[in-house]
């Protein structure tokens, strides 16, 4: 299917992009940065430095660091044959090799998949979620879960789960630092162009947390409802998504183990009760509206 092939490209390259992007922001960060607290030149070479070692290790090990920041266990097939039997299953109809099968120990229903390519890919499951579905419906999650494997979104969204994370941390950082010690360059050495310097030094370290968001949110919307069409290409059976999403969408609990940078990763929003009510909060949600997906699907 050659709309599949293109997404496949498409994310591939999007995650080159932003590995680049990446690296640029880290690197004018480190500019700004230095020149603020007069570290100078040495700062700028640290932060290109850490910021291409960050992209790889982003990119070998986003996989381990999602699973261990959201408290995954992996489960061998003596503890849970049936749940492996299916995922085997799924992913043979999908042509995919068998994924590691990982759970968080939460009653709140839900699941993701990461890793890097489908030769190094995990689909993780909540114990509510496997407790709480019925074959049909759990099988339409994981098929859900296999497309975005399939599709390679795993490496885009854990690279974006990475990345984000570390330039939040950065942002907080130096606004800490701000607060707590100063400047360190004396303003009457600096004069007007030291000043401007200072201004976008902290216009970076506000706006880069935002921008990280706006990242997040524009991967995970339109691959949701892609994951969606593509599980049932698998699974030949609409209804057991969808019938699956109502039972999520009926349950109110939010995933305790979920934060913001990892929340785009999940088949449904994480937070749940925890979310604001109305338009303007819906403008920042991960994840489209569940009544959406639930309609499309059972127009097929």
């Amino acid at each position: 299917m050659p709309t599949i092939y293109r997404e496949i490209a498409e994310n591939k390259r999007k995650s080159i992009l932003l590995v680049a992007v990446f690296i640029f922001l880290i690197t004018a960060l480190g500019y700004v940065f230095g020149y603020v607290f007069g570290y100078g030149q040495g700062l700028i070479i640290f932060a290109f430095v850490f910021s291409v070692l960050a992209s790889l290790g982003s990119f070998y090990y986003s996989d381990k660091i999602v699973l261990a920041v959201s408290g995954a266990r992996e489960v061998l097939p003596l503890e849970n044959p049936t749940l492996h039997n299916l995922v085997e299953a799924v992913a043979i109809g999908a042509g995919l090799p068998k994924p590691r099968v990982f759970m968080i120990n939460d009653p709140a229903m839900n699941a993701f998949a990461t890793g890097r390519d489908p030769q190094h890919a995990v689909v993780c499951y909540t114990s509510g979620i496997v407790e709480r579905l019925d074959r049909v419906e759990l099988e339409g999650v994981t098929a859900h879960e296999l497309s975005h494997i399939k599709n390679y979104d795993v490496r885009y969204m854990a690279l974006v789960a990475v990345l984000a994370g570390m330039i939040t941390l950065l942002s907080d950082w130096f606004l800490q630092s701000l607060w707590w010690g100063g400047r360190r360059r004396d303003d009457r050495e600096e004069g007007q162009a030291g000043a401007v310097i200072f201004l976008i030094a902290v216009v970076l370290a506000l706006l880069s947390p935002l921008f990280a968001t706006l990242i997040q949110l524009a991967v995970s919307r339109k691959r949701e409802l892609l994951a969606d069409a593509d599980g049932v290409l698998v699974t030949r059976f609409p209804e057991g998504l969808a019938s699956a999403l109502e039972k999520l969408k009926g349950d109110s609990r939010p995933l305790s183990v979920a934060n913001k940078a990892t929340a785009h990763l999940y088949i449904v929003n994480p937070f749940k009760g925890k979310n604001l009510s109305g338009w303007f909060a819906g403008l920042f949600d991960t994840h489209p509206p569940l009544e959406e997906r639930i309609k499309i699907l059972r127009s097929m």
